[in-house]
Order: structure tokens, then sequence, then C-alpha cells
């Protein structure tokens, strides 16, 4: 399947995508971000394939090796290495490839003439013109093969900036200054813009997110059960669908556990506050990410005469940004009037 834009965004909890259809319908798709070696079958890796109906997954091979990747890939592995790569350098990993090529396998694309990606906003300038020179052109993957002819990098956050100005259409002021903070699973990102243009100076990002709190979470059930807990991928899950952690049989609530972490997101937003200063001008703050119902509290208590609005679905709001963005450029080409999306330090 060819497409004219794809958008993609492999976070350090979980890769989405999202795309138009050839009757205009727009299809979304998630799975973890990771990456465990596949395991070694007899007769290769085309063999290694398992059936759709039994088990949702893909061989991906990048640089020879050959990594497992899918919704139904593992959250659990031996001895917690499940091939979640946290690191500034995550967008040129081999797992980062691996996770990016099971969207196109997953979703039929073999051609996308634009392909829309995202990073955080303190690691653009260091690691966006890296990643365009390795995906662009034909890779063969093991599993498929994909063409790729542009590819454009934003910051993440402002895939949802995108989105909201598209939602709210005729209400959305292009002379507002606009915050958004972009909770995601290993940094929290934030950008400051005057309508869609970006103010580099007031935007920014961290190393904080959704695994901080699991982590803390796992060395807290590990002193308390006196046993090493390193699923932090299953205390994620079970915090998101709000059930008990089961350990050797044992249902463990994790709220007590989430009550004591609560300094981790007090930090992040006491960090944010000192980072942007006095803000008189900012009427609401737009929070998206995964790790939004985890850090929200804390954002609201740094803000207080600020009022805070989150997205619906906002684990899918950069990369529904991101299609927009893709989009839009296309528009331009065929002279189709859009609104301008393109400030000086959007686009790399």
């Amino acid at each position: 399947m060819r497409l004219p834009v794809f958008a993609i965004d492999v976070g350090y909890g979980s890769t989405k995508y999202t795309y138009r259809d050839g009757h205009g319908t727009v299809m979304t798709g998630i799975f973890p971000s990771l990456t465990p070696l596949a395991p070694i079958m007899m007769g290769g890796p085309e063999l290694n394939q398992r059936p759709f109906h039994m088990h949702k997954t893909v061989v991906i091979t990048v640089d020879r090796i050959e990594y497992e990747v899918g919704p139904d890939v593992p959250i659990t592995a031996a001895y917690g290495w499940t091939g979640s790569a946290l690191c500034d350098d995550y967008a040129v990993t081999a797992n980062y490839r691996a996770l990016l090529f099971g969207a196109f396998y997953f979703t039929g694309v073999t051609h996308v003439e634009r392909l829309v990606l995202g990073l955080p906003v303190h690691l653009m300038k260091m690691y966006s013109p890296l990643l365009k020179q390795r995906l662009l052109g034909e890779t063969h993957f093991g599993a498929g093969c994909v063409t790729i002819d542009e590819v454009i990098v934003v910051p993440q956050p402002l895939g949802t900036l995108v989105l909201t100005a598209n939602n709210r259409h005729n209400d959305f002021r292009h002379d507002e200054a606009h915050l958004v903070v972009d909770v995601g699973y290993f940094t929290t990102s934030w950008i400051s813009a005057n309508g869609l243009t970006i103010d580099d100076s007031r935007s920014g990002g961290m190393r904080s997110g959704t695994w901080d709190i699991c982590k803390r979470i796992a060395d807290h059930i590990s002193r308390a059960e006196n046993e090493i807990v390193n699923d932090i991928e299953r205390i994620d899950k079970v915090l998101r669908e709000k059930e008990t952690y089961l350990f050797y049989g044992k249902d463990i609530d994790l709220v007590p556990f989430l009550e004591l972490t609560t300094p981790i997101a007090a930090n992040a937003a006491w960090h944010l506050q000192s980072h942007l200063g006095s803000s008189p001008s900012v009427s609401s703050i737009i929070l998206s990410g995964g790790g939004v119902p985890l850090y929200a509290k804390a954002i609201q208590q740094a803000f207080p005469d600020m009022h805070l609005k989150s997205v619906p679905s906002p684990s899918l709001a950069n990369v529904s940004g991101y299609l927009i963005i893709g989009e839009a450029q296309d528009a331009r080409e065929w002279g189709f009037p859009t609104q301008d999306i393109r400030g000086t330090s959007i686009f790399s």
C-alpha cells in the first residue's frame, strides 16, 4: 500500500501510528515499544512470523538482529529484559527502527511519500538530522520492505497543539499564547507558542515520566516483599487499567505505593514552572501523553491560576497532529488554501 502521508510516534512506552485510508477514514494503531530478541526457530526468520489469530507480533530484522514487536509482544521477560530502550539517543537505535518498521508491517504500507515523526523538544537539534538520514530511501526489514521519500520531524507536543487548533477551528486564537505539556513514558516535553509559532526560549524537556513512577513503585514492592521486581511495563499496565498487581499469587493494591511517588511528579512540575517563569498571558495548559493521569495534579498545584485541559485520547494526540501537519503540507503543494502551521522553529 502506498500512502501520501504516514504519521508515527515511536515513544519510549508505546508506538502509535495514524494514516488516512483510501476512503478518507483516519486509521490509528498502538502497540508497546518493546523489542525483545525474537525466538530462534527452525526454518529461518520467514517462519518466525506467528499466525495473526495466535499472536499478533512480527519479527523485524535491523542490522542482522531479529526483534519481536507488536501488540502482543510479551511485557515481561527473563531477567527483566523486554527490549525497552531508555536513552537520549533512542531515535537512532536499532530498537527504534524495529518499532518503526513494525508500524509499516502491521498497516501494510510499502511506500510513503511523507513520513511525519516526533522527538522530545530537548532532543530535536541533536537527533533530527540523523533520524532523517537513516530512514530516507528503501529499507528491507526482514518481514518486508518500505520506501520513504521524505521525512519530517517535529517537536512531539506540536502534534497536540496542531490537533487542538484543528478541533477548535475558529475558537483557536492565533494571537494567544498556548502551553502544551506532553507527559510521556520517559520524558516530559513542553512547548510555549504564540498561535502555532513556537517560542524556543520557553520550550524544553526533561527526563521524567511514567517510567520513573513505575520504577519507584517496583522498588517499594521489592522492599515490602523482599524480592526484586523488574517488570516495570506490567506495573504501568496495571496502573492504566486500575487493576491489582499479581505477585506470586498475591493481589497487591498499588494505590498506597502510588501515593508515595508524588515527589516525582511534583519535581517535574516545579522544574517546568521554574523554566517558564511568570506566564500571565497563557490562558490554559494543554496536557497530552500517557502520563497525564499521573502528573496532572502536580502540574495543577504548580500552576494554581491556570486552567488545565486534557485532550481526548491523550496517548494518540501527538500522532494525530502529525497527520494533520503532513496533510497540510500536501495541500499547500497542490495550491489549496491552508492555515499556515510553518513557524520558523517548527520544522527541522
